[in-house]
């Protein structure tokens, strides 16, 4: 079989490129890559965090240099931030994967109609700068449970807040730094597995990326990719779920068939 690293360096490097730019998106993008193509989520999330942990520092220092860092973001997210990637991540690697799956999928769904939902919006309010260390703990969290999520919750929630989006992208890039090192550590200690070919791919790719995607943010029109991104992962999330019910009625049609087998003739 011919390997997948270069389609995994071009899948890092798109995003990367979209959550550099947006604040946004990497996690979820990657994680729901990694669950359509089999992989549980267990080691779908540790292997996005272990690649995260390479890309977001790369993307911090590039966004810092840019000058693009709001330190009164970035202190307020931090420490929560690291609480729920911490705890979200401990429980998903107590959890089935098989079981878990159809419900990370659903996530991720929510997670695409939650961008879309935001490129959608003309008005934004007046900024509002309360409740973050709560907003850093859940977005952490359910960054380490779904494999993504710390952009969409996050920076969604700041920007909706009427804050501008370059300074909230920016910090809270910086931040998820932070959180994808507490989370791998923790992924590292409980689960001790990874897919590392898709790890070496999306950190090249992503590496690649971040400092175009750092001066992008400045200029680019963010509505169009949030659209594009927001149908991508709907579009892969519902087809994850398609294939996750088939081999679940497959292996209940086999069970059946092999209990027939067994009773006495």
């Amino acid at each position: 079989m011919d390997s997948s690293l270069p389609f995994f360096i071009f899948a890092g490097f798109v995003a990367q490129l979209i959550d550099g730019t947006l604040g946004m998106a990497y996690g979820v993008s990657c994680s729901t890559l990694l669950l359509s193509i089999g992989v549980g989520p267990a080691v779908a999330s540790a292997s996005v965090h272990t690649a995260e942990l390479f890309t977001t520092a790369v993307s911090a220092f590039c966004h810092i240099k840019a000058g693009n860092v709001d330190k009164e973001f970035l202190t307020r997210l931090l420490i929560p931030g690291v609480a729920g990637g911490i705890i979200g991540a401990y429980l998903l690697t107590n959890v089935n994967g098989d079981v878990i799956k159809p419900f990370i999928s659903l996530y991720l769904i929510g997670m695409g109609v939650l961008i879309l939902v935001k490129a959608a919006r003309k008005k934004q309010p007046e900024p509002q700068k309360n409740h973050i260390g709560r907003l850093g703990f859940i977005g952490g969290f359910v960054d380490a449970v779904g494999g993504g999520g710390w952009g969409p919750v996050v920076t969604s929630t700041l920007v909706a807040k009427g804050n501008s989006p370059r300074y909230v992208i920016g910090s809270v890039n910086v931040a998820e730094f932070f959180v994808a090192a507490a989370t791998s550590a923790v992924f590292f200690v409980t689960l001790g597995s990874i897919y590392l070919e898709a790890v070496v791919g999306l950190v090249i790719g992503g590496i690649i990326a971040a400092p175009i995607a750092a001066k992008a943010c400045k200029v680019v029109q963010p509505k169009p990719i949030m659209v594009a991104v927001g149908v991508l992962i709907i579009c892969l999330s519902v087809r994850t779920i398609y294939l996750t019910a088939g081999d679940t009625l497959i292996a209940g049609r086999n069970a059946a068939v092999a209990g027939l087998n067994a009773l006495p003739r």
